[in-house]
């Protein structure tokens, strides 16, 4: 059985070939590339969506749908159309109504990575600040202690880079959209490469000594979209009761921008 599920949108000339992370009789985890939303884009329907791309599999019985015989498919939680990582989905509609009851308990436990620029003072930290969209900026949170609903992330420092910038371990106790990007941003900490929430690109140039780029040539950042990753999810499985645990690779422009931030701003 293959080990990817390959999509294209002719509509873009895009082309994706997704790793399967996990896979059962009820369940189907993948490694959701970053900048591919989820669901469709309600302020841009015509960009791509990994639901409506598997959708559009299963309905034309691609290789992938037809060698598991799959006829249903949908994500049981959310992840930020720039985050990658590990998505769950659903075979069957049991399966999804016992995950949406998981999910809606908290006690899946959620992994991110995440690389921001600032600094901190302890090595775990909290964040209960509440979410609420802003009103000027279609789909862009914004901390709002009236209104927003209720939102916690706990944080814990994984390394420390002497450029400025942090490797975190994110874990959102609840599922607001943007959650992670949002409290960050309010901490003062947003992720590199985060521009909706004030995170610069990271630059191979701000980083090694005497940096020479070739005539005619233009520097491209390391990672130019948010350098947020869901690293590990953690939860039991439905009617049997076990642990499942499910990680996924970093992609590459987040291990080679670590990788670059060890050797050229080590902590000091």
């Amino acid at each position: 059985m293959s080990q990817t599920v390959k999509l294209s949108s002719p509509a873009t000339s895009e082309f994706w070939e997704i790793p399967v992370l996990y896979e059962d009789a009820h369940l189907l985890a993948l490694d959701k590339p970053a900048g591919l939303p989820v669901s469709p884009d309600r302020s841009d329907p015509a960009r791509p969506s990994l639901m409506t791309l598997l959708h559009q599999g299963i309905e034309r019985q691609a290789p992938w749908a037809r060698e598991r015989s799959l006829a249903y498919l949908m994500n049981a939680h959310r992840l930020d159309p720039a985050a990658s990582g590990v998505l769950l989905l659903a075979r069957d509609k049991p399966t999804l109504i016992a995950l949406a009851a998981l999910f809606g308990t908290e006690s899946p436990s959620q992994v991110y990575v995440a690389l921001v620029r600032g600094s901190v003072n302890q090595s775990t930290f909290a964040c209960d600040a509440k979410l609420a969209p802003h009103p000027l900026r279609p789909g862009h949170l914004r901390v709002d202690p009236q209104n927003g609903k209720r939102s916690r992330t706990e944080f814990a420092v994984r390394e420390t880079f002497s450029s400025g910038c942090l490797l975190l371990e994110c874990r959102p106790m609840t599922a607001r959209p943007h959650q992670i990007r949002a409290h960050l941003k309010h901490l003062r900490l947003p992720v590199v490469g985060d521009d909706q929430y004030g995170g610069a690109p990271l630059w191979l140039s701000t980083l090694k000594p005497a940096y020479h780029l070739k005539p005619g040539r233009a520097e491209r950042p390391l990672i130019s979209r948010p350098a947020l990753h869901a690293e590990q999810l953690l939860f039991q499985r439905p009617g049997a009761g076990d642990t499942v645990k499910i990680q996924a690779p970093w992609p590459k422009d987040l291990t080679v921008s670590v990788k670059y931030l060890r050797r050229w701003s080590p902590a000091g």
